[in-house]
């Protein structure tokens, strides 16, 4: 009996010990500097995206939190190497094509769904249908009648197959009714370079990395996958506005994972971290130039749409024939 209750004794301690240790250590945590990796180039939505929103993280936790671009495979090689990090909070994620990686890749090196913990969004961005001032197109009706009047003559630039590029230039030649030649690139810096150089016809870009060329006048909107019109672009119409129906819309959102078996206290101090940085006044003064809009909600209400939207995205590629690699 005494045994049995020694052992007793100390089950419940140990059970004390370990309820105590996890909003301990949420609370001491980060202790050293943290790494938010973005599988994509320099540059790339992502990319500026995060770091506006971690150069703020860093400031309220108190460490560096270092912006390390892994790009390569489609994004694989940096996803994977968060997916098998220490699940201690201190290698995130931060990156827009989980969903369209999935949908792309026949084989993986990790589970989209068992490897990582969706934790939140940074926010989505509409994609801009962009043309250069040489090809003549003054309104997205001219540039479709054109795709219609010579079918597979027009082309298009894009971040790689799978990429949101791509997946939006497919919603918008599918919702428009006609086609054009595909011309993938390794980083949007050269899918836009192309447009502006009058080698691609098109292309359907995020408004982070086209704005400062529309401003420039070296790239035309002709109109935004979007339901409303966004602030950054008041004068360029919506694709339904022009009477294309809802399917033309692909917004391209930014979510941070954590890798799986991440404490739930951790997990919820990210998510706190980060709401509380995308509510700091310099935060949304950038976000409004860059046209990124928010997407406010729990971190479980994150994880349901990350699961849905995967669903849609595998859905869109199978429509549109996009073939996993």
């Amino acid at each position: 009996m005494m045994i049995r209750s020694v052992r007793r004794a100390s089950l419940a301690v140990a059970c004390a010990a370990s309820l105590l240790a996890t909003p301990s250590f949420a609370q001491e945590w980060p202790t050293k500097p943290i790494t938010a990796v973005v599988p994509l180039g320099a540059g790339s939505a992502s990319d500026i995206i995060a770091r506006v929103v971690m150069d703020q993280v860093s400031r309220q936790v108190g460490q560096p939190v270092v912006v390390e671009n892994r790009p390569g495979a489609g994004g694989t090689i940096g996803a994977n190497a968060v997916a098998k990090a220490a699940p201690d909070g201190y290698t995130i994620l931060a990156y827009g094509a989980l969903n369209t990686a999935h949908a792309m890749h026949a084989k993986l090196p990790y589970d989209t769904f068992k490897d990582f913990i969706p934790v939140i969004s940074l926010g989505q961005q509409p994609l801009v249908i962009v043309t250069s001032p040489g090809k003549g197109y003054k309104t997205l009706k001219d540039m479709i009648a054109a795709g219609k009047a010579k079918p597979g003559a027009l082309n298009y630039s894009t971040v790689g197959p799978g990429s949101a590029s791509h997946f939006g230039a497919a919603r918008l030649m599918m919702a428009g009714g006609f086609d054009a030649q595909h011309l993938p690139f390794k980083g949007a810096a050269e899918a836009v370079t192309d447009v502006v150089a009058d080698r691609s016809d098109f292309s359907v870009q995020l408004t982070a990395t086209t704005l400062p060329l529309i401003k420039d006048g070296k790239l035309v909107p002709l109109a935004v996958s979007a339901h409303k019109r966004i602030p950054s672009l008041p004068d360029t119409p919506t694709t339904i506005e022009l009477g294309l129906p809802p399917e033309s819309v692909y917004p391209f959102y930014t979510g941070i994972y954590v890798p799986a078996n991440t404490p739930p206290a951790i997990v919820d101090r990210w998510h706190r971290e980060i709401a509380k940085a995308l509510e700091a006044p310099e935060v949304k003064t950038r976000f409004a130039q860059l046209g990124v809009q928010p997407m406010p909600g729990s971190q479980a209400e994150f994880a349901r749409f990350f699961h849905d939207d995967v669903s849609s995205t595998v859905a869109l590629a199978k429509a549109a024939k996009v073939q996993p690699q």
